[in-house]
């Protein structure tokens, strides 16, 4: 891949998804497979006047080894330096950024049930540093190839055009071609255009149908608003988490679905995939769940604690999405969520409520905003989903119809 097209792909990361500030402190994580790349942000980062650059790097055969080795009780402990270092980023706020190239099965035969285990023992002392943190940040999740996860997509080609492949597709659906910057200026516009037009409509339910199978209502909070792409950090700075994002989204009200939904792409989760799977909502929690592929894996994340069974998000995308229309199955959330409509299970957001800024997170939780240690999107969409508005003065919108936005 040409490398003025990575510059300007980092330059985009930097200043458009993160758009780091003078004087911040960037996080990144990384894994090992495009450190050249790494490096083009790690410069872009320091042209924008970065205090400090920290990159973390990940291998995904030394954390199934961790996993198998380690005692449940050290695997779950929160050592006293992880707590200083979370005590910083809560005094500093830096900007995180996530470069995601992970192989859709490399962690296939891990002891899920030890990690959860052991993330169920963190999570009350990780929590607190969590909350305190909430919304302060700017934060992104972009992605670049990883030699596996091209070879998932693009089997029939050998191993480097598999990767130059993928490349041009991540470039593609991230609006880098041409003027990015523009792009995205452009992007933003049009996705808030929709966003605005759904909090118009003042919903109290949506009604999702299709012909696979999915039936199912769920709730709005009366407080909250739809979002679109961008997002504003309570230090008052705009930025993209999601490079690429195709969806208007927002968080429903804790406790309110009901109906079975039937899932349209593969999940990829902790490194293992849950495949044509269903998950069915009563009362607003997950009650019965079931996969082809995965099952065992789902109902452990379902499982995770008392908000892991509920919805911390709805998000919208219609078929006629770069994406989408890409044909490709990504086997990565990032990429197959802006796909297709999709839901969350785990924890909302609370810049989803209406001025958000004025209000504690506790206020916004008590309002009706999910609270989880896990935050996991899910496909629902496709080419027969239709999904009607219940509007608060007793209308019903058409908001999709066949797969597609219906105004």
């Amino acid at each position: 891949m040409k490398k003025s097209l990575l510059r300007d792909y980092a330059h985009l990361i930097v200043h458009c998804g993160l758009n780091v500030q003078k004087g911040q402190e960037v996080q990144i994580f990384a894994g090992l497979d495009q450190p050249e790349f790494v490096k083009l942000v790690v410069e872009e980062c320091y042209k924008a006047k970065a205090r400090k650059v920290t990159v973390e790097w990940n291998y995904q055969p030394l954390e199934k080894i961790h996993v198998r080795h380690q005692s449940l009780k050290t695997l779950g402990a929160v050592e006293e330096w992880e707590k200083a270092r979370q005590e910083h980023f809560c005094q500093t706020h830096p900007c995180r950024l996530k470069l995601m190239s992970e192989d859709p099965d490399g962690l296939k035969g891990m002891n899920t049930a030890k990690l959860a285990k052991a993330k169920q023992m963190q999570y009350p002392i990780v929590k607190s540093y969590r909350d305190r943190r909430d919304n302060w940040e700017q934060w992104c999740i972009a992605a670049v190839p990883g030699v596996a996860w091209a070879k998932k997509m693009f089997p029939e080609l050998p191993k480097g055009k598999a990767v130059e492949k993928l490349w041009e597709v991540i470039l593609t659906t991230s609006r880098v071609y041409g003027d990015p910057i523009a792009n995205w200026a452009e992007h933003n516009a049009k996705m808030q255009a929709n966003a605005d037009h759904m909090n118009s409509l003042n919903i109290t339910s949506l009604h999702y149908t299709a012909d696979n199978g999915t039936d199912f209502t769920v709730g709005m909070i009366p407080e909250a608003i739809w979002r679109a792409a961008g997002d504003t950090s309570l230090q008052g700075i705009f930025f993209n988490p999601n490079i690429p994002t195709e969806e208007v989204f927002i968080s429903p009200m804790k406790g309110v679905a009901e109906g079975i939904v039937y899932s349209s792409k593969p999940l990829s989760y902790q490194g293992q995939l849950i495949d044509n799977f269903w998950i069915r909502f009563e009362n607003g929690r997950a009650v019965e769940s079931g996969a082809e592929q995965g099952a065992d894996l789902l109902k452990t994340m379902l499982e995770m604690d008392e908000g892991s069974a509920m919805l911390g998000e709805c998000a919208l995308v219609p078929q006629k999405s770069p994406i989408a229309e890409s044909g490709l199955l990504f086997y990565n959330t990032l990429f197959d969520e802006n796909a297709a409509c999709h839901l969350a299970v785990g924890t909302g957001f609370p810049d989803t409520i209406r001025d958000f800024d004025k209000k504690t997170l506790e206020e916004c939780r008590a309002l009706g905003i999910n609270e989880s240690m896990i935050h996991v999107d899910f496909m629902i969409g496709c080419d027969s989903m239709n999904i009607d508005a219940i509007c608060a003065d007793g209308s019903t919108v058409a908001i999709f119809r066949n797969g597609n936005w219906a105004f």
